[in-house]
Formats: structure tokens, sequence, C-alpha cells
């Protein structure tokens, strides 16, 4: 995240009792997926207690970290979460934080770092152009059969009367579902 230059650039958020979230700054509620796009951005901010004015920016960080898990956008394995419940208490608790702010910040250096000479290696070799356009082709491909599935599975029902007609017919023409019925009936008696 980028550094804090001064408190005039930390955007405030309330969060009322209907938890809803306000963006002070844009006069506007905003949703959790908001926040989140906001951190992307690197912009900072803080979110309190529109009431008691208490900061809850921890608890609302966690909210959203929560939900992207949900999503399906698992970071965080299971072993690594079991391991951050287990320091709660722990003498070493206090040391963890710390180090895990180092080491994401070292990650985010290097991640980038990689991304880069990842480019530059690549240019001109590495065709993600041509996978997005491939991608993009097999959607289209894959709507287009969805189209033509679509008149089967929404013809307009068929009149009842003919609907019923139609399965006396059957009943006539194939009598043996009858007499299953039937045989079934006579070796419970």
């Amino acid at each position: 995240m980028a550094a804090k230059s001064a408190d005039s650039d930390v955007i405030t958020i309330k969060k009322y009792a209907n938890r809803r979230l306000y963006n002070t700054k844009t006069s506007s509620y905003v949703t959790l997926d908001h926040l989140a796009e906001m951190i992307k951005r690197e912009e900072d901010f803080v979110v309190v207690d529109a009431k008691t004015g208490e900061d809850i920016t921890r608890s609302v960080l966690t909210q959203i970290i929560v939900e992207q898990e949900g999503k399906g956008q698992n970071l965080l394995p299971i072993k690594f979460l079991r391991q951050i419940i287990g320091f709660y208490g722990d003498s070493l608790g206090g040391v963890l934080p710390r180090y895990l702010e180092e080491s994401m910040e070292a990650f985010a250096q290097n991640e980038g770092r990689m991304r880069e000479a990842m480019q530059s290696a690549f240019k001109g070799f590495f065709p993600v152009e041509q996978f997005e356009d491939m991608t993009k082709q097999n959607m289209a491909m894959f709507e287009n059969a969805m189209k033509m599935m679509t008149p089967f599975t929404s013809q307009p029902q068929a009149n009842p009367r003919t609907k019923h007609q139609t399965s006396q017919s059957l009943l006539q023409n194939n009598p043996l579902p009858l007499q299953d019925h039937q045989q079934r009936a006579a070796l419970m008696i």
C-alpha cells in the first residue's frame, strides 16, 4: 500500500448500525467490493463506527478477506490459517504482525520485479494477446452453442388435454407398465 503522506489523504469510511458503509470523500455509500478496489488502487482509508467513532478498519479488512476467500479466490491455505490462529495468545503473537507485514512488503517488491523481468524476457515470445483472442473466440462459440440449445428448452407447453391424450395412447399401446404395477400390487397382498 502507498505510504501515508498526510492524514488528510486518508479517506474516512463510516460504518453505520445498519452495516452500510459511507465514503465521506465521495459522499456515497460503498460496499466491501468498493473498498477492495480502493485497496488495489492504493487509496488509503480508515473505517470508523459512525456512532462511537471507534476505528474498526481491521475488522472490515478481515471481512473483505473472508468475502474474497468465499468467492473462490483462496489465497490463504488452511495450514497457514491454522498457524495464525495458533499464535493468538502465544508469547510470539506480538512479533507475528510485524513479521507478516515485512514479508508481504518483500513479496510485493519481488512480485513487481518478477513481472517486469518476465515481460522483458518474453516480450514478443509470450503470446498473451493470442491466448486472449482464443479465449474470446471460445466464449463466442460456447454462447452460440447455448443459443442454439435455447429453442429446445423454451418450447411452449403443450395443451394439457393433448398431453393427457398422448399419455393414454402410450399406456394403451404399451400396457407393460400397467401389468408391472398390477403384479407388484398382487405381491403386496
